[in-house]
Protein backbone atom coordinates (compact mmCIF):
# COMPACT_ATOMS: atom_id res chain seq x y z
CA UNK A 1 0.00 0.00 0.00
CA UNK A 2 1.99 3.47 -1.41
CA UNK A 3 1.55 6.53 1.04
CA UNK A 4 -0.18 8.15 -1.75
CA UNK A 5 -3.13 5.62 -1.16
CA UNK A 6 -3.01 5.94 2.62
CA UNK A 7 -3.37 9.93 2.40
CA UNK A 8 -6.30 9.43 0.04
CA UNK A 9 -8.02 7.13 2.33
CA UNK A 10 -7.17 9.01 5.82
CA UNK A 11 -9.10 12.13 3.92
CA UNK A 12 -11.92 9.69 3.01
CA UNK A 13 -11.96 8.85 6.35
CA UNK A 14 -12.30 12.52 7.81
CA UNK A 15 -14.89 13.46 5.17
CA UNK A 16 -17.42 10.54 5.96
CA UNK A 17 -16.95 11.79 9.71
CA UNK A 18 -17.70 15.26 8.28
CA UNK A 19 -20.80 13.63 6.47
CA UNK A 20 -22.13 12.00 9.61
CA UNK A 21 -22.48 15.56 11.20
CA UNK A 22 -24.55 17.48 8.82
CA UNK A 23 -26.07 19.93 11.16
CA UNK A 24 -29.34 20.01 8.85
CA UNK A 25 -29.50 16.38 9.13
CA UNK A 26 -28.43 16.50 12.77
CA UNK A 27 -31.86 18.26 12.87
CA UNK A 28 -34.46 16.35 11.26
CA UNK A 29 -32.81 13.07 12.81
CA UNK A 30 -34.28 14.35 16.54
CA UNK A 31 -36.88 16.66 15.29
CA UNK A 32 -40.09 15.57 13.86
CA UNK A 33 -43.57 16.94 12.70
CA UNK A 34 -46.27 14.74 12.07
CA UNK A 35 -49.25 17.24 11.32
CA UNK A 36 -49.60 19.89 14.06
CA UNK A 37 -47.43 18.26 16.72
CA UNK A 38 -43.94 18.25 16.50
CA UNK A 39 -41.79 15.62 18.45
CA UNK A 40 -38.35 15.93 20.55
CA UNK A 41 -36.89 12.92 22.41
CA UNK A 42 -39.62 12.37 23.79
CA UNK A 43 -41.69 15.62 24.20
CA UNK A 44 -44.47 16.80 22.14
CA UNK A 45 -45.65 20.25 21.37
CA UNK A 46 -48.89 21.10 19.45
CA UNK A 47 -48.20 23.95 17.08
CA UNK A 48 -52.39 24.91 17.73
CA UNK A 49 -50.90 26.28 21.17
CA UNK A 50 -48.65 28.91 19.73
CA UNK A 51 -49.76 32.00 18.25
CA UNK A 52 -45.58 32.94 17.26
CA UNK A 53 -42.78 30.61 16.41
CA UNK A 54 -39.47 32.09 16.26
CA UNK A 55 -35.89 31.21 15.25
CA UNK A 56 -33.08 32.19 17.44
CA UNK A 57 -29.34 31.00 16.81
CA UNK A 58 -25.84 31.31 17.82
CA UNK A 59 -22.65 29.50 16.21
CA UNK A 60 -20.96 27.78 13.19
CA UNK A 61 -23.78 25.51 12.79
CA UNK A 62 -26.31 28.04 13.02
CA UNK A 63 -27.54 28.93 9.18
CA UNK A 64 -27.69 25.08 8.32
CA UNK A 65 -29.75 24.26 11.21
CA UNK A 66 -31.92 27.03 10.93
CA UNK A 67 -32.64 25.86 6.82
CA UNK A 68 -33.78 22.37 8.29
CA UNK A 69 -36.09 24.09 10.35
CA UNK A 70 -37.71 26.34 7.62
CA UNK A 71 -38.34 22.99 5.97
CA UNK A 72 -40.21 21.44 9.30
CA UNK A 73 -42.14 24.19 10.16
CA UNK A 74 -42.88 25.55 7.12
CA UNK A 75 -45.24 28.41 6.51
CA UNK A 76 -45.93 28.58 10.64
CA UNK A 77 -43.01 29.81 11.59
CA UNK A 78 -42.99 33.79 12.08
CA UNK A 79 -39.21 35.03 12.44
CA UNK A 80 -35.86 34.90 12.94
CA UNK A 81 -31.75 35.72 13.38
CA UNK A 82 -29.50 33.78 13.91
CA UNK A 83 -25.34 34.79 14.51
CA UNK A 84 -22.98 32.82 12.53
CA UNK A 85 -19.18 33.22 11.72
CA UNK A 86 -17.84 34.71 8.65
CA UNK A 87 -18.60 32.48 5.57
CA UNK A 88 -20.63 29.58 7.35
CA UNK A 89 -23.93 31.11 5.65
CA UNK A 90 -26.65 28.79 3.70
CA UNK A 91 -29.84 30.46 2.02
CA UNK A 92 -32.80 31.17 4.09
CA UNK A 93 -35.98 32.27 3.23
CA UNK A 94 -37.58 33.42 6.41
CA UNK A 95 -34.59 33.35 8.89
CA UNK A 96 -31.64 36.69 9.07
CA UNK A 97 -28.23 35.69 9.34
CA UNK A 98 -25.68 37.86 10.62
CA UNK A 99 -22.11 37.35 9.81
CA UNK A 100 -19.53 38.21 12.61
CA UNK A 101 -16.22 37.08 14.28
CA UNK A 102 -14.91 33.40 15.96
CA UNK A 103 -13.17 33.11 17.96
CA UNK A 104 -12.80 36.48 19.48
CA UNK A 105 -16.23 38.72 18.87
CA UNK A 106 -16.29 41.70 16.97
CA UNK A 107 -18.84 44.53 17.02
CA UNK A 108 -21.09 42.77 14.27
CA UNK A 109 -21.80 39.97 16.75
CA UNK A 110 -22.30 42.64 19.64
CA UNK A 111 -24.78 43.81 16.97
CA UNK A 112 -26.35 40.49 15.74
CA UNK A 113 -27.06 39.94 19.80
CA UNK A 114 -28.42 43.31 20.22
CA UNK A 115 -31.15 42.11 17.30
CA UNK A 116 -31.62 38.60 18.94
CA UNK A 117 -32.54 40.31 22.47
CA UNK A 118 -34.78 42.82 20.44
CA UNK A 119 -36.86 39.86 18.75
CA UNK A 120 -37.49 37.62 22.24
CA UNK A 121 -38.60 41.14 23.82
CA UNK A 122 -41.36 40.31 21.60
CA UNK A 123 -42.04 37.43 23.02
CA UNK A 124 -44.91 36.21 25.30
CA UNK A 125 -46.26 33.41 26.89
CA UNK A 126 -47.97 31.83 23.80
CA UNK A 127 -44.95 32.06 21.62
CA UNK A 128 -42.59 28.88 20.95
CA UNK A 129 -38.64 29.92 20.81
CA UNK A 130 -36.63 27.65 18.94
CA UNK A 131 -32.63 28.01 19.87
CA UNK A 132 -30.64 26.76 17.69
CA UNK A 133 -26.61 26.12 19.63
CA UNK A 134 -23.63 25.02 18.01
CA UNK A 135 -19.84 25.41 18.43
CA UNK A 136 -18.70 28.86 18.31
CA UNK A 137 -21.33 30.21 19.79
CA UNK A 138 -19.86 31.58 22.90
CA UNK A 139 -17.86 34.06 20.34
CA UNK A 140 -20.80 34.75 18.32
CA UNK A 141 -23.15 35.72 21.04
CA UNK A 142 -21.30 38.94 22.97
CA UNK A 143 -23.32 40.87 25.33
CA UNK A 144 -21.23 42.18 27.78
CA UNK A 145 -22.32 41.90 31.30
CA UNK A 146 -22.39 45.50 33.14
CA UNK A 147 -20.60 47.98 32.43
CA UNK A 148 -18.20 45.73 30.45
CA UNK A 149 -17.34 46.65 27.09
CA UNK A 150 -16.93 44.49 24.36
CA UNK A 151 -13.21 45.69 24.25
CA UNK A 152 -12.63 43.62 27.73
CA UNK A 153 -14.40 40.56 26.19
CA UNK A 154 -11.96 40.59 23.09
CA UNK A 155 -8.81 40.87 25.79
CA UNK A 156 -9.71 38.43 28.41
CA UNK A 157 -10.77 35.74 25.37
CA UNK A 158 -7.29 36.26 24.06
CA UNK A 159 -5.16 36.01 26.91
CA UNK A 160 -7.49 32.84 27.73
CA UNK A 161 -6.97 31.32 24.46
CA UNK A 162 -3.15 32.18 24.18
CA UNK A 163 -2.60 30.63 28.10
CA UNK A 164 -3.57 26.80 26.93
CA UNK A 165 -6.91 27.23 29.02
CA UNK A 166 -9.40 24.62 28.18
CA UNK A 167 -13.07 25.49 26.91
CA UNK A 168 -14.92 24.57 30.11
CA UNK A 169 -12.44 27.06 32.05
CA UNK A 170 -12.73 29.47 29.31
CA UNK A 171 -16.88 29.74 28.47
CA UNK A 172 -16.80 29.72 32.62
CA UNK A 173 -15.44 33.21 32.17
CA UNK A 174 -17.65 34.08 29.48
CA UNK A 175 -20.68 32.94 31.61
CA UNK A 176 -20.32 35.15 34.05
CA UNK A 177 -18.99 38.08 31.76
CA UNK A 178 -22.20 38.34 29.43
CA UNK A 179 -25.64 39.08 29.59
CA UNK A 180 -26.90 36.48 27.51
CA UNK A 181 -24.73 33.48 28.73
CA UNK A 182 -25.09 30.96 31.57
CA UNK A 183 -28.61 30.60 31.46
CA UNK A 184 -29.62 34.05 30.65
CA UNK A 185 -31.15 33.64 27.41
CA UNK A 186 -33.38 31.51 28.56
CA UNK A 187 -34.23 33.96 31.52
CA UNK A 188 -34.89 36.67 28.32
CA UNK A 189 -37.05 33.90 26.59
CA UNK A 190 -39.29 33.12 29.47
CA UNK A 191 -42.48 32.70 29.94
CA UNK A 192 -42.38 31.23 25.99
CA UNK A 193 -41.75 28.00 25.70
CA UNK A 194 -38.39 26.99 24.93
CA UNK A 195 -36.56 24.41 22.34
CA UNK A 196 -33.06 24.37 22.39
CA UNK A 197 -31.33 22.11 19.20
CA UNK A 198 -27.63 21.64 20.01
CA UNK A 199 -24.74 20.36 17.96
CA UNK A 200 -22.04 19.66 20.98
CA UNK A 201 -18.22 21.03 20.64
CA UNK A 202 -16.95 19.97 23.80
CA UNK A 203 -15.67 17.19 25.64
CA UNK A 204 -18.41 15.38 27.40
CA UNK A 205 -21.40 17.24 25.93
CA UNK A 206 -22.01 19.46 28.56
CA UNK A 207 -24.55 21.20 28.30
CA UNK A 208 -23.31 24.28 30.27
CA UNK A 209 -19.99 24.59 28.54
CA UNK A 210 -21.51 24.68 25.27
CA UNK A 211 -21.87 27.92 23.48
CA UNK A 212 -21.14 29.19 27.60
CA UNK A 213 -24.66 27.37 28.21
CA UNK A 214 -27.01 30.32 27.17
CA UNK A 215 -30.42 28.30 27.82
CA UNK A 216 -29.07 25.87 30.98
CA UNK A 217 -28.72 26.10 34.37
CA UNK A 218 -25.31 27.51 35.33
CA UNK A 219 -22.93 25.11 37.55
CA UNK A 220 -20.07 28.00 37.63
CA UNK A 221 -20.07 30.76 39.82
CA UNK A 222 -17.84 33.99 39.98
CA UNK A 223 -15.52 32.27 42.45
CA UNK A 224 -14.84 29.68 39.70
CA UNK A 225 -13.40 32.67 37.56
CA UNK A 226 -11.22 34.40 39.52
CA UNK A 227 -9.28 30.71 40.47
CA UNK A 228 -9.25 30.62 36.55
CA UNK A 229 -7.89 33.90 36.47
CA UNK A 230 -4.84 33.04 39.34
CA UNK A 231 -3.97 29.38 37.99
CA UNK A 232 -2.89 30.90 34.56
CA UNK A 233 -1.70 33.88 35.74
CA UNK A 234 -3.85 36.09 34.12
CA UNK A 235 -4.15 39.16 36.44
CA UNK A 236 -1.91 41.82 34.27
CA UNK A 237 -3.59 40.66 31.02
CA UNK A 238 -6.77 40.91 32.31
CA UNK A 239 -8.79 43.87 31.89
CA UNK A 240 -9.37 45.97 35.58
CA UNK A 241 -12.98 46.29 34.57
CA UNK A 242 -13.35 42.22 34.38
CA UNK A 243 -11.30 41.83 37.48
CA UNK A 244 -13.51 44.19 39.43
CA UNK A 245 -16.75 42.99 38.03
CA UNK A 246 -15.63 39.53 39.06
CA UNK A 247 -14.64 40.45 42.37
CA UNK A 248 -18.29 42.23 42.98
CA UNK A 249 -19.69 39.08 42.31
CA UNK A 250 -17.96 37.24 44.47
CA UNK A 251 -18.73 39.64 47.16
CA UNK A 252 -22.38 38.80 46.53
CA UNK A 253 -22.65 42.09 44.99
CA UNK A 254 -23.80 40.67 41.77
CA UNK A 255 -26.70 38.81 40.85
CA UNK A 256 -25.28 35.26 40.12
CA UNK A 257 -26.05 33.13 36.80
CA UNK A 258 -29.54 31.49 37.00
CA UNK A 259 -29.38 28.28 38.50
CA UNK A 260 -30.71 24.60 38.25
CA UNK A 261 -33.30 25.80 40.82
CA UNK A 262 -34.60 28.78 39.04
CA UNK A 263 -38.20 28.49 37.30
CA UNK A 264 -37.30 30.24 34.01
CA UNK A 265 -35.99 26.66 33.37
CA UNK A 266 -39.73 24.50 33.62
CA UNK A 267 -40.99 25.55 29.97
CA UNK A 268 -37.27 24.25 28.05
CA UNK A 269 -35.96 21.49 26.80
CA UNK A 270 -32.47 21.47 25.64
CA UNK A 271 -31.79 18.26 23.30
CA UNK A 272 -28.16 17.45 22.20
CA UNK A 273 -28.50 16.57 18.22
CA UNK A 274 -25.23 15.82 17.12
CA UNK A 275 -21.52 15.25 18.75
CA UNK A 276 -18.38 14.06 18.33
CA UNK A 277 -19.23 10.37 18.41
CA UNK A 278 -21.32 10.67 15.80
CA UNK A 279 -18.53 11.79 13.50
CA UNK A 280 -16.17 9.60 14.95
CA UNK A 281 -17.76 6.31 14.58
CA UNK A 282 -18.88 7.00 11.23
CA UNK A 283 -15.22 7.32 10.49
CA UNK A 284 -14.54 3.97 12.03
CA UNK A 285 -17.07 2.50 9.82
CA UNK A 286 -15.56 3.79 6.34
CA UNK A 287 -11.93 3.07 7.66
CA UNK A 288 -13.41 -1.06 8.48
CA UNK A 289 -15.40 -0.68 4.77
CA UNK A 290 -11.74 0.25 3.56
CA UNK A 291 -10.15 -2.80 4.58
CA UNK A 292 -8.38 -1.63 7.84
CA UNK A 293 -8.61 -2.94 11.12
CA UNK A 294 -9.96 0.15 13.37
CA UNK A 295 -10.19 1.57 16.97
CA UNK A 296 -11.64 4.22 18.52
CA UNK A 297 -9.15 5.76 21.20
CA UNK A 298 -11.68 8.09 22.86
CA UNK A 299 -13.49 10.96 22.02
CA UNK A 300 -12.83 12.73 25.21
CA UNK A 301 -8.70 13.34 24.20
CA UNK A 302 -7.62 16.90 25.79
CA UNK A 303 -4.40 18.15 27.00
CA UNK A 304 -1.81 20.04 25.27
CA UNK A 305 -1.48 19.38 21.49
CA UNK A 306 2.26 18.13 21.41
CA UNK A 307 1.76 15.51 24.63
CA UNK A 308 -0.95 14.47 22.90
CA UNK A 309 0.22 13.84 19.66
CA UNK A 310 3.34 12.14 21.66
CA UNK A 311 0.94 9.43 22.61
CA UNK A 312 -0.73 8.65 19.80
CA UNK A 313 2.37 8.44 17.15
CA UNK A 314 2.98 5.81 20.47
CA UNK A 315 0.67 3.44 19.59
CA UNK A 316 1.38 3.55 15.90
CA UNK A 317 4.29 2.45 16.89
CA UNK A 318 3.31 -0.40 19.55
CA UNK A 319 1.02 -1.50 16.33
CA UNK A 320 4.16 -1.87 14.03
CA UNK A 321 6.31 -3.49 16.53
CA UNK A 322 3.70 -5.87 18.42
CA UNK A 323 -0.05 -5.81 16.34
CA UNK A 324 -1.33 -4.58 19.65
CA UNK A 325 -3.90 -2.60 20.05
CA UNK A 326 -4.80 -3.71 16.68
CA UNK A 327 -3.23 -4.93 13.74
CA UNK A 328 -1.92 -3.71 10.10
CA UNK A 329 -3.86 -2.56 8.60
CA UNK A 330 -4.73 -0.48 11.71
CA UNK A 331 -6.64 2.39 11.56
CA UNK A 332 -6.75 4.44 15.02
CA UNK A 333 -9.47 7.19 15.21
CA UNK A 334 -9.92 9.52 17.94
CA UNK A 335 -11.76 12.91 18.84
CA UNK A 336 -12.05 15.59 21.29
CA UNK A 337 -10.18 18.93 21.31
CA UNK A 338 -6.52 19.83 22.79
CA UNK A 339 -5.19 23.19 23.90
CA UNK A 340 -1.91 24.70 22.95
CA UNK A 341 -0.19 27.35 24.97
CA UNK A 342 1.02 30.24 22.69
CA UNK A 343 5.28 30.95 22.73
CA UNK A 344 5.70 31.62 19.49
CA UNK A 345 4.66 34.57 16.82
CA UNK A 346 3.94 31.77 14.00
CA UNK A 347 0.82 31.29 12.52
CA UNK A 348 -1.51 27.88 12.73
CA UNK A 349 -3.70 25.83 15.01
CA UNK A 350 -3.75 23.29 17.38
CA UNK A 351 -4.43 20.41 14.78
CA UNK A 352 -1.94 21.52 12.39
CA UNK A 353 0.12 21.40 15.29
CA UNK A 354 -0.60 18.20 15.97
CA UNK A 355 0.21 17.13 13.05
CA UNK A 356 3.76 18.67 13.33
CA UNK A 357 5.01 17.28 16.42
CA UNK A 358 3.48 13.65 15.30
CA UNK A 359 5.60 13.78 12.23
CA UNK A 360 8.71 14.43 13.94
CA UNK A 361 7.88 11.74 15.92
CA UNK A 362 7.33 9.17 13.18
CA UNK A 363 10.06 10.94 10.96
CA UNK A 364 11.49 7.21 8.80
CA UNK A 365 8.93 4.87 9.39
CA UNK A 366 7.63 3.58 6.34
CA UNK A 367 3.66 3.26 5.79
CA UNK A 368 2.40 5.79 8.55
CA UNK A 369 0.19 8.07 8.12
CA UNK A 370 -1.30 10.76 10.41
CA UNK A 371 -4.00 13.37 10.20
CA UNK A 372 -5.89 16.03 12.73
CA UNK A 373 -8.70 18.41 11.46
CA UNK A 374 -11.27 20.35 12.74
CA UNK A 375 -14.84 19.14 12.06
CA UNK A 376 -15.73 22.79 11.40
CA UNK A 377 -13.01 23.46 8.74
CA UNK A 378 -11.36 25.79 10.52
CA UNK A 379 -8.33 25.27 12.59
CA UNK A 380 -6.95 28.35 14.65
CA UNK A 381 -6.94 31.70 12.33
CA UNK A 382 -6.36 30.15 9.54
CA UNK A 383 -8.35 28.86 6.24
CA UNK A 384 -6.97 25.11 7.14
CA UNK A 385 -8.87 22.30 8.87
CA UNK A 386 -5.46 20.47 9.89
CA UNK A 387 -3.06 19.25 8.25
CA UNK A 388 -1.56 15.31 6.90
CA UNK A 389 1.47 13.90 7.42
CA UNK A 390 4.14 10.74 6.68
CA UNK A 391 7.28 9.27 7.51
CA UNK A 392 8.90 11.21 5.20
CA UNK A 393 7.54 14.20 6.10
CA UNK A 394 10.94 15.73 7.82
CA UNK A 395 12.65 14.72 4.71
CA UNK A 396 10.69 16.39 2.37
CA UNK A 397 10.49 19.27 4.55
CA UNK A 398 14.33 19.95 4.72
CA UNK A 399 15.20 19.56 1.47
CA UNK A 400 12.86 22.09 1.04
CA UNK A 401 14.85 24.49 3.86
CA UNK A 402 11.91 24.05 6.62
CA UNK A 403 12.93 23.43 10.00
CA UNK A 404 10.54 21.07 12.10
CA UNK A 405 11.83 22.16 15.10
CA UNK A 406 11.69 25.79 14.51
CA UNK A 407 8.43 25.86 13.12
CA UNK A 408 7.21 23.73 16.20
CA UNK A 409 8.74 26.19 18.68
CA UNK A 410 7.43 29.12 17.11
CA UNK A 411 3.69 27.74 16.64
CA UNK A 412 4.25 28.48 13.03
CA UNK A 413 2.59 24.84 11.31
CA UNK A 414 0.54 26.61 8.71
CA UNK A 415 3.98 27.93 7.36
CA UNK A 416 5.38 24.66 7.30
CA UNK A 417 2.55 22.49 5.79
CA UNK A 418 1.63 24.99 3.15
CA UNK A 419 4.79 24.35 1.26
CA UNK A 420 4.53 20.69 1.20
CA UNK A 421 0.88 21.13 -0.11
CA UNK A 422 -0.19 19.05 3.27
CA UNK A 423 -2.74 21.08 4.88
CA UNK A 424 -6.12 19.83 5.25
CA UNK A 425 -8.45 22.67 3.11
CA UNK A 426 -12.19 21.97 3.80
CA UNK A 427 -13.67 25.34 3.59
CA UNK A 428 -16.32 26.29 5.76
CA UNK A 429 -18.30 23.07 6.94
CA UNK A 430 -20.77 24.21 8.54
CA UNK A 431 -20.58 22.19 11.67
CA UNK A 432 -18.61 21.49 14.53
CA UNK A 433 -18.39 18.83 16.99
CA UNK A 434 -14.89 19.12 17.73
CA UNK A 435 -11.96 17.51 16.04
CA UNK A 436 -11.04 14.28 14.07
CA UNK A 437 -8.10 12.39 14.01
CA UNK A 438 -6.86 9.51 11.92
CA UNK A 439 -3.52 7.32 12.22
CA UNK A 440 -3.23 4.86 9.50
CA UNK A 441 -0.52 2.22 9.33
CA UNK A 442 -0.40 -0.39 6.56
Amino acid sequence: MTLDKLKRDARTIFEAGLKAVDPATAVKNHLKRQGDKLHLQGQEYDLRNYENIYVIGMGKAAASMAKAIEEIIGDRLTSGIVNVKYGHTVVLDIVKTNEAAHPVPDEAGLTGTKEIIELLKKTGENDLVICLISGGGSALLPSPAGNLTLEDKQTITKSLLECGATIHEINSIRKQISSVKGGRLAELVYPSTLISLILSDVIGDDLDVIASGPTVPDTHTFHDCRNIIERYKLGERTPKRVIDYIEMGCKGEIEDTPKAQSPIFKRTQNAIVGSNILAVSAAKEKAEELGYNSMILSTFIHGETEEVAKVHTAISKEIISSGNPVKKPACIISGGETTVTIEGKGYGGRNQEFVLAAALDIDGLNNVVVLSGGTDGDDGPTDAAGAIADGTTIERASKSGLNAYEHLCENNSYNFFKPLGDLLITGPTNTNVMDLRVLLIS
